[in-house]
């Protein structure tokens, strides 16, 4: 809410809509400095998509701010008809992204489908800051960009990974390292402080990677990548979501459409987890260090299949 409430001094059509979600976004000073600017739906979020969009018709610049999956599902229809479809300049921001952040509510507060359904909606862009230095900025720059964004956030409680000064530029990859190009490591969120890890065992056995991070899903920064994927022998994703739909497919049908390599993804494989701490959590659910270290190995090491005329 640091962004929002220093972008909202700056300019006089920010508005914040919530559902029944103050509180969980912590929002609590922007209502006590802009109580005119602040739209409490309660428990209704398709009502609020529905008033964003209103709101940006008038020529505001509305933050829809809720959970994740409150956004994503419980508002989905809304969101692609009222807001993505006439391109309006609503801005959403979904708390509580990704399995590690919904320990302390379980399943049903766990929301690893986020980023799929909103990728596959035209018109929106899809941003995941990986710490709330990065989120302060990104809520910013939503504000620049025309027409319908999506921030995917987690609890709040998530660790620091960069310095305050660090640059969020939307649109482009951020190459964190570059130690050589027998692998590249494409990372988001939670998983960039693990696969920064990752690449340094790597080195030891004399696995020479590229670490970089991907913090906008949409529009992917895909002339970058693509350069990337020539010159490396496998690629390895690591994302805090299903590997169906976000970080892992978008790498895949990149490298598929321009530079075909072999890619493995490592994410949550299709399942409802349980809860529990979030580090444990993603250790239980097959993205642990090892993990990530093992999905290299043996990506490099994939040989791909004989062409016929080959055999």
């Amino acid at each position: 809410m640091q962004g929002l409430e220093a972008l909202a001094e700056e300019d006089d059509r920010i508005m914040l809509v919530c559902a029944d979600s103050l509180k969980a976004m912590r929002a609590d000073p922007f209502l006590e400095k802009f109580p005119d600017r602040v739209v409490e739906l309660g428990i209704a979020e398709q009502n609020a998509a529905g008033v964003s969009a209103g709101l940006a018709l008038g020529g505001l610049i509305p933050y829809f701010a809720t959970y994740a999956g409150f956004i994503t599902m419980r508002a989905c229809e809304q969101i692609r008809t009222f807001i993505a479809y006439p391109n309006l300049d609503v801005k959403m921001v979904g708390i509580n992204g990704g399995l590690a952040a919904g320990e302390r509510e379980g399943v049903s507060h766990q929301f690893f489908e986020d980023l799929a359904i909103m990728r596959s909606i035209p018109n929106i862009t899809v941003l995941v800051p990986a710490d709330a230095g990065q989120a302060r900025q990104a809520a910013k720059a939503a504000a620049e960009i025309p027409g319908p964004v999506y921030i995917r956030l987690g609890s709040g409680r998530d660790p620091v990974i960069f310095d305050d000064k660090q640059p969020f530029v939307p649109g482009k990859i951020h190459i964190l390292e570059q130690r050589g190009n027998d692998l590249v490591f494409f990372c988001n969120g939670l998983m960039i402080p693990r696969v920064l890890v990752a690449s340094a065992l790597l080195e030891a056995k004399g696995i020479a990677c590229t670490v970089v991070e991907v913090h906008t899903l949409k529009p992917l920064d895909t002339e970058a990548i693509v350069e990337l994927l020539k010159d490396c022998r496998a690629a390895v994703t690591a994302e805090d979501h299903n590997i169906i739909g976000g970080l892992g497919s978008a790498i895949m049908e990149c490298a598929a459409e321009h530079c075909p390599v072999p890619v493995a993804r490592i994410g949550l494989r299709d399942v409802f987890p349980g809860s529990g701490h979030p580090e444990a959590l993603l250790d239980f659910y097959g993205m642990s260090v090892n993990d990530i270290v093992e999905a290299a190995i043996s990506t490099i090491n994939r040989k791909p299949n004989p062409l016929p005329n080959e055999e």
